[in-house]
């Protein structure tokens, strides 16, 4: 079959992008099929890719209209209704052109009918669907789990479109059982969980030697533990508890600790990545704010300095801490499992209910930093024969539970009943 991705970006490394791939890979490779691309922006193959730029939730018309919906109360609802309107029809006309040229028989929904980034763009596929295209809607995260969305005048276009009540030739998907659970709550909609996945039947490569050098360029010594931190720098992701760990680690051993943050600061503003700042600084930890020099692709930047992907940061990686508060469901731990580091998990909902049942041996934590986590972390990190029983029992877990294996599995009974 001709499969049809939509959504608003296919690009980077954001979880939506990153799942979608994974997804076409395994249509394309295992269930032979043929998978082609709709979105606002793109790095997907140009032959099999449709770009329609108003299809963005950056483009400026958009930011400007998602700022009505969801902020300004006192605009003319008739002037907001009527803007909407116009960029529906236009991205439907898009969508409709799309699934002519290339004779698409499926249409894959990635996100936006789930999240509003986009308010028209989930209007005009939820329209889309309405004239009996085959969908399999990929829900990441739901608007009522983010409080930005629960304000403004949105509120009935909400309810149509995200997601639509639609059954016939129309199956939704969710990322964990919660979100199974919620939707069926809301809106009475069964669903079907697929979790996140990683090509644990292929083990990382050790053929490529780009990063070698990763310690060397960030001056961290042959004998300092490195502690990896593969997160953004946001507040959710529970960072200061890293710091805080390192703290009492270094306290407790001779070895030099570093904590590499890999990612950037500002998603959500500066503060909070000051604030670490200034506790790294009291605590007298050593972090390494490694985001300006690792991103989606290898190179040089304007200053000549090396950059790397996170992919090239894993193996130096000693530990690895991952103390979120809370995640949809949790990509860096997949890859932690994936690169065979033991790894600290603050049981975010999602882990409690659908990853820690599996078996995992981690260092778990609730909220706090304990004796107990602390001595736990030193052992693992000092014993090289406990770290690797636990993460190769890790690894084959990920085969049985979060492999490509559970994903081809699942689309094709999905594509099965959907078609049928």
């Amino acid at each position: 079959m001709r499969i049809g991705f939509v959504s608003t970006r296919f690009h980077g490394t954001d979880g939506v992008s990153l799942e979608a791939s994974k997804w076409a890979n395994v249509l394309e490779k295992e269930l032979n099929h043929e998978c082609f691309w709709f979105a606002g922006k793109l790095d997907t193959p140009e032959s099999s890719s449709s770009l329609c730029l108003k299809a963005f939730f950056e483009h400026p018309s958009v930011i400007s209209l998602q700022e009505k919906l969801f902020s300004d109360l006192n605009s003319s609802s008739k002037d907001i209704h009527n803007s909407v309107n116009v960029l529906e029809a236009e991205l439907y006309n898009a969508l409709d052109d799309f699934v002519r040229e290339y004779s698409i028989d499926i249409v894959i929904p990635q996100n936006v009918l789930a999240i509003p980034m986009h308010v028209p763009m989930g209007l005009a596929v939820t329209e889309l669907a309405s004239k009996g295209l085959p969908m399999i809607a990929h829900h990441h995260d739901f608007y009522w789990e983010r409080e930005r969305f629960l304000k403004g005048c949105a509120q009935h276009y909400l309810d149509s479109s995200f997601p639509p009540k639609i059954t016939e030739k129309f199956q939704h998907v969710v990322i964990n059982s919660r979100a199974k659970e919620s939707l069926m709550q809301r809106l009475g909609l069964e669903s079907t969980v697929i979790p996140n996945v990683f090509d644990f039947e292929n083990p990382p490569s050790n053929s490529d030697d780009y990063g070698d050098d990763f310690r060397d360029q960030f001056e961290i010594e042959s004998d300092e533990i490195l502690f990896l931190q593969p997160t953004r720098i946001v507040p959710r992701k529970g960072i200061e508890l890293s710091i805080e760990l390192c703290s009492r680690i270094q306290k407790m051993i001779k070895n030099k600790i570093c904590l590499v943050v890999s990612h950037l600061a500002g998603d959500e503003g500066m503060e909070y990545y000051h604030q670490l700042v200034d506790l790294s600084e009291r605590l007298g930890v050593r972090v390494i704010w490694a985001g300006e020099r690792i991103g989606e692709s290898r190179g040089f930047n304007s200053s000549g300095e090396k950059l790397y992907r996170l992919w090239d940061v894993y193996p130096h990686a000693d530990f690895v801490t991952y103390p979120s508060l809370y995640e949809g469901f949790g990509n860096a731990l997949l890859e932690t499992f994936y690169f065979s580091k033991p790894v600290l998990v603050n049981r975010y909902p999602v882990f409690k209910d659908d990853i820690e049942p599996c078996g995992f041996k981690i260092v778990s934590m609730d909220g706090e930093v304990t004796n107990e986590v602390v001595s736990e972390t030193i052992d693992v990190i000092l014993d090289k024969d406990l770290a690797r029983q636990w993460t190769q029992l890790n690894y084959h877990l990920c085969i049985e539970n979060f492999s490509y294996a559970v994903l081809r599995d699942a689309l094709g009974n999905i594509l099965g009943e959907l078609i049928d």
